[in-house]
């Protein structure tokens, strides 16, 4: 099956070389993951206004694989390239998390997941920053929490999180909220509140 991308430049015309780059890195991701069947690219300028002049690039990936979908977050620089690499990188990242959920391995570099607490959430961009229980803080993307879980995390959330190494230093994949167990009374005492 043929990877199916489409690319859209918006506020900017896409000169040619850059869209071959995007159609060259897209085309790469097929050795991470080759059961990719779309891939969608939007870059974005950013304007600064009243003089118009373009102050930053904005790039997003989305990816569509057999089970859904594998939004990438947001990747902004002042070049157009770098920020088309940023975002490849990062899709690179999250295809390869999502690639080891799916044949089941986890961990990457630890054998048990470690445990930290969300820090700080910034939904918006898509990102957060988890506290380890060392007091390290370590960065994490969207689409490092499994299950499509970013948007119901909260701060002071307890997580589990394999760790690994990014482009720049550490960082949590595999982000999972751990969910608190309800101690339920025992059945004696659930009988006697109901006489």
């Amino acid at each position: 099956m043929e990877l199916q991308l489409q690319i859209t430049a918006r506020n900017i015309p896409l000169p040619d070389d850059m869209e071959a780059t995007i159609r060259r890195e897209a085309a790469k991701l097929e050795s991470f993951y080759p059961r990719i069947i779309g891939c969608r690219v939007f870059v974005e300028a950013e304007h600064r206004f009243p003089a118009g002049e373009i102050i930053t690039y904005a790039v997003r990936i989305d990816l569509t694989v057999p089970r859904g979908e594998i939004p990438t977050t947001r990747q902004s620089h002042e070049d157009q390239l770098t920020a088309v690499q940023r975002a490849f990188d990062a899709c690179r990242r999250q295809l390869e998390d999502y690639a080891r959920l799916q044949r089941g391995d986890v961990g990457t570099t630890q054998a048990e997941p470690m445990r930290a607490r969300v820090l700080r959430l910034f939904p918006w961009e898509g990102y957060g920053f988890l506290e380890t229980a060392d007091g390290r803080e370590l960065y994490f993307h969207r689409n490092s929490v499994v299950n499509h879980g970013f948007d119901r995390l909260e701060v002071g959330a307890e997580v589990r999180f394999s760790e690994e190494e990014g482009l720049e230093g550490p960082q949590a994949s595999s982000v999972v909220p751990v969910r608190r167990r309800r101690v339920r009374p025992p059945r004696k005492e659930l009988r006697r509140k109901a006489s």
